[in-house]
């Protein structure tokens, strides 16, 4: 395909950069079936990275590796969850300055199409809205609804502070951003008719002047639009008359693929899926043989780094793992695949220029074994560290007292209660997402959306404490249940038909200030020969040259979240299909670096510095 591929015209925009084109007043324009830039004729081939996924330290390394493929625009989400973690209180700072990235792209010479949501989807809580929405029992996300718009308003109010100085046409010293994408797959949720019509001119009033644009798969198409902003398509396999069907939605418009969706994400439990690299590149070249525009989704995928994965609830709840490989043109850390150099030499055929020298790659370290030799129960953690909210009924995570009357958004949860006697405990389906029981410290079972009832054993005469663990997983980040996403306990618990009472609650979201507290509580203990959790366990890994990236294989562990030097690198689970977590050289330094686990259940001894990750079993992509 690639030797008999003839493009009517190449395509050089070697001059068309960001800060090529100063003075500019024009931006990216629509004229009949092709995009103009400044007046010229453009095609975007465009890649997705988020930068909330990829360590600050190599953003740049990621965007050169994106011009030596021959790509001239970078696409990005911005999550809302991230920016407003506390209602009110935005960060941009360090790894979500989204400034500093948008200017990085401009000086490596990419354009970028922003996607501010507020609704992301990408596999991200709550597709990117802040858990505290959640706090409103009438809630509706995306929709009209006043409580939710008042939010957008003042996410946008401070959002667009950054976004609007580094528009293209509005910029005089080379802004990158040349469109910008109304919400996101709206045709797939179209709950509300007014809605996008509301996010349109919530851009538009706050100053953003480039092109708009929509994004949807084909059937959701027709329900995404909105009048003003041009509609684009999202797909993997290039169905016969796909890209013609959008011109049943506009005519005489561009054509773009806004998702080519270049691999595909894993859940917990099943097997890591990949997509084969040559029928990839015969389905974009195909795509640039119509004349369309394309942009790889992902491009380069990253991490779901902490406790921000998202999840699906079609026929059953799935959660998301920790990597955001999703077999994409780089790898989670940031390395060639072979879709890259495939897919560079189908660019530099369309451009007809030659294209910039890939980037070396930064070499991965192997640290060996590393001794995890101290541990403390959480059952002595509670006492030292954590004040407990009391409350008669169970409370769902986002509706407890905390974080400045936010909720708690991510983490654990531990909910105590006494009884007296034993007998059938109940959910009624109110676990979200997964709960191990305790009778004081003695391990009874788990409870989830398929394990509703246990049986509580008796014991001596006397009351015992119940104790309910709850993990939230991940809110689900698609579909039409995103109202539906509280977590903890979200209901009364029944045991012996009588609901629970007069509950003591322990937030256990594991906030750097928490784990850093966690290092002088006393109790700390040799770990003995066989020890089950819940527990956190601590060891250290010395290095005594310039740090580089490593994977952590956790082999005899069997579900928690890693922490090295304060940062949560995420969940691990035995059910793969995952097995080693990324650990970016940055986050190391040179001597000694602490290592915490929270686990679950059943501890290791050691966990192993690998150099080559392992994402579990594959599938290709049906």
């Amino acid at each position: 395909l690639l030797t008999c591929l003839l493009f009517s015209s190449r395509f050089n925009w070697s001059e068309l950069t960001p800060l090529g084109l100063w003075g500019r007043t024009l931006g990216l324009q629509t004229e009949s079936s092709q995009f103009l830039l400044e007046g010229m004729p453009f095609r975007i081939l465009g890649g997705s990275m988020h930068y909330f996924r990829v360590p600050r330290e190599y953003w740049e390394d990621r965007m050169l590796k994106m011009r030596a493929c021959g790509l001239n625009t970078l696409t990005t989400y911005v999550p809302w969850n991230l920016h407003e973690k506390e209602r009110g209180k935005f960060d941009f700072s360090k790894n979500l300055d989204l400034r500093a990235f948008l200017s990085l792209a401009a000086k490596n010479g990419l354009w970028v199409i922003l996607r501010p949501g507020p609704y992301i989807c990408s596999e991200w809580d709550l597709g990117g809205l802040p858990s505290w929405l959640l706090q409103d029992p009438e809630m509706q996300l995306r929709t009209t609804y006043k409580g939710f718009t008042e939010a957008v308003d003042a996410y946008f109010d401070r959002l667009m502070r950054v976004v609007v100085p580094l528009q293209a046409s509005t910029y005089k010293k080379g802004g990158p951003i040349i469109a910008v994408q109304v919400e996101n797959e709206y045709g797939s949720y179209a709950k509300d008719p007014n809605y996008m019509t509301y996010v349109k001119m919530a851009l538009l009033n706050r100053g953003i002047v480039e092109l708009l644009m929509t994004s949807d798969n084909k059937n959701g198409l027709s329900f995404g639009l909105v009048e003003g902003a041009l509609a684009t398509v999202n797909f993997q396999k290039l169905e016969p008359g796909l890209l013609k069907y959008l011109d049943t939605v506009q005519k005489d418009q561009p054509k773009m693929v806004m998702e080519y969706w270049t691999g595909w994400f894993d859940n917990w439990g099943g097997p890591h899926y990949v997509f084969d690299a040559d029928e990839m590149v015969n389905t974009v070249a195909s795509i640039l043989k119509t004349g369309a525009s394309i942009n790889l989704y992902m491009f380069h995928g990253g991490t779901n780094f902490g406790f921000m994965n998202g999840a699906l609830e079609a026929d059953e709840y799935k959660s998301d793992v920790t990597s955001y490989d999703y077999d994409a043109v780089l790898t989670e850390a940031g390395d060639y695949t072979s879709k890259f150099f495939k897919l560079r030499q189908l660019f530099s055929m369309v451009i007809g220029q030659p294209l910039p020298l890939p980037p070396m790659i930064e070499s991965k370290a192997s640290y060996g074994a590393i001794l995890l030799h101290q541990y403390i129960s959480l059952w002595d953690v509670l006492p030292a560290l954590l004040q407990p909210i009391k409350s008669e009924f169970p409370v769902n995570m986002e509706n407890l007292h905390l974080n400045d009357s936010i909720g708690q958004p991510y983490g654990y949860v531990l909910y105590e209660t006494v009884i007296f006697g034993g007998g059938h405990l109940h959910t009624r389906d109110h676990v979200r997402d997964r709960a191990q029981v305790f009778v004081n410290t003695m391990y009874v079972g788990e409870l989830d959306y398929n394990t509703v009832e246990l049986s509580i054993p008796e014991g001596q005469q006397g009351f015992r404490q119940l104790r309910l663990l709850v993990e939230n997983r991940g809110r689900v980040n698609y579909g039409l249940a995103l109202n539906e996403q509280r977590k903890g306990l979200i209901g009364d618990v029944f045991l012996n038909k009588t609901p629970l009472r007069n509950f003591k609650i322990y937030s256990l979201e594991m906030k750097p200030a928490f784990m850093k507290s966690l290092q002088h509580v006393s109790g700390w203990s040799t770990v003995p020969d066989y020890f089950v959790g819940p527990a956190f366990f601590r060891g250290r890994l010395w290095i005594e040259q310039q740090p580089q990236d490593t994977f952590l294989k956790l082999q005899g562990w069997e579900k928690g979240v890693v922490f090295v030097n304060g940062q949560n690198l995420g969940r691990y689970w035995k059910i793969g299909p995952q097995e080693t977590l990324y650990l970016p050289g940055p986050w190391l330094r040179r001597g000694g670096n602490e290592i915490v686990i929270f686990e679950e259940r059943t501890a290791g001894r050691i966990i192993q510095s690998v150099d080559i990750p392992y994402l579990g079993r594959t599938q290709y992509v049906d």
